[in-house]
């Protein structure tokens, strides 16, 4: 990393600050420890010299998981949702160009480039498609920058983009499916009308089990009142058995209720849920547990909980051993005051997350604190 960016090693106002003096835009690495192209670009890209050169002297840089401390409120301010997301803000903190996903090295230099260039950056392409732009090209990299963070309007631009199109390819069709998210959207329409367009590229089968999902989301969404925190049941089973078993609905209703308490953090109502959704976990395979072991570490207390997330971990290990995997069942043994096996763990993540490149700061860490 000696010759790639150099990234600060303090708090987010002190970064804003810094570049405020030096009058320069932060560059901010949005992750996640779990985010696989995360990692890759702490392997491939960041160490590189060219890449080092051009961020170290126009950026003020600063990395931050999106799941911890600050970055959980900065999350939320910045409306990150995939990862790694790639935030330019100016000293105020305010976002002045965003894009995100894995990229090669002159990509990432571009995007560098287009974040300082203001007839680039994301609020003169947004003004741009506001005045009429027609442009397919401009319309599907607009969309790209704009979908996980702007969703409504990433969808009024490909709504203008698939209105030009008589014919889709490969590309058009997954850019439709990631941003049709609701049956009120716009984009719904696209995609019912296109069916015949899509099944040429995608099996029907598969094209029938996204129409689901994406009326399954729509019906989840409507049935809860994020103010009130009140769950609508009566609707989300009536509507929900219109194309669903009522084992089914049953099912994906107390899967939402989970994924709604762990957000509102509820934390009681989420671990409760969770035991009952995960009762059964021999069909699962090594990542699920991981994740659902990793969700339980970093949100609940008791024991008997940490304990069966223990075991959820023990078993992702023995379907899959790598250095996510080993680092959770290092943090569970913590946790629950097991240092002894807790050291030998997180060694043996270590041991692993060199082998494949992979960067284990975090796993550092817990082992000096052992």
């Amino acid at each position: 990393m000696a010759q790639g960016i150099k990234f600060e090693d303090t708090n987010f106002s002190t970064i804003l600050a810094k570049a405020k003096k030096e009058n320069k835009l932060v560059f901010i690495d949005a992750y996640a420890s779990w985010c696989g192209p995360c990692k890759l670009m702490v392997k491939n890209v960041f160490p590189q010299k060219a890449v080092g050169d051009y961020y170290n002297s126009h950026f003020v840089n600063a990395k931050i998981d999106m799941e911890k401390g600050e970055g959980v409120d900065l999350a939320k301010k910045y409306n990150v949702k995939a990862f790694p997301t790639y935030l330019f803000v100016d000293g105020n903190g305010e976002v002045v160009h965003r894009t995100l996903g894995y990229v090669e090295e002159n990509d990432f230099i571009q995007f560098a480039k287009d974040a300082g260039d203001p007839s680039k950056r994301l609020g003169t392409l947004k003004q741009k498609f506001e005045d009429g732009e027609k442009d397919p090209e401009f319309l599907k990299n607009l969309a790209g920058l704009t979908m996980y963070s702007d969703s409504e309007f990433a969808a009024r631009v490909l709504d203008r983009y698939f209105s030009g199109k008589t014919t889709l390819d490969r590309d058009d069709v997954q850019m439709l499916l990631s941003a049709t998210q609701s049956t009120d959207s716009p984009l719904y329409k696209t995609f019912l009308a296109k069916k015949a367009e899509i099944t040429k590229i995608l099996p029907e089968e598969r094209y029938n089990a996204f129409d689901k999902n994406i009326k399954m989301n729509t019906i989840v969404k409507k049935s809860y009142n994020p103010d009130t925190k009140k769950w609508n049941e009566a609707y989300f089973m009536g509507e929900a058995q219109k194309f669903l078993t009522k084992e089914e609905a049953e099912k994906i209703l107390k899967r939402a209720k989970a994924n709604r308490a762990l957000k509102d953090k509820d934390i009681a109502t989420y671990e409760k849920l969770t035991m009952e959704i995960y009762k059964d976990t021999s069909a699962l395979g090594s990542e699920e547990l991981n994740s659902i072991a990793w969700n339980f570490f970093e949100n609940v207390n008791s024991k008997p909980a940490l304990e069966k997330a223990l075991s959820w971990a023990q078993e992702s290990v023995k379907k899959d051993e790598n250095s996510a995997n080993t680092d959770t069942l290092a943090n569970l043994y913590n946790k629950l005051g097991d240092k002894k096996n807790a050291k030998l763990w997180a060694e043996k993540a270590i041991e692993l997350a060199k082998k494949t490149g992979e960067d284990y700061s975090d796993t550092e860490k817990l082992l000096k604190s052992l």
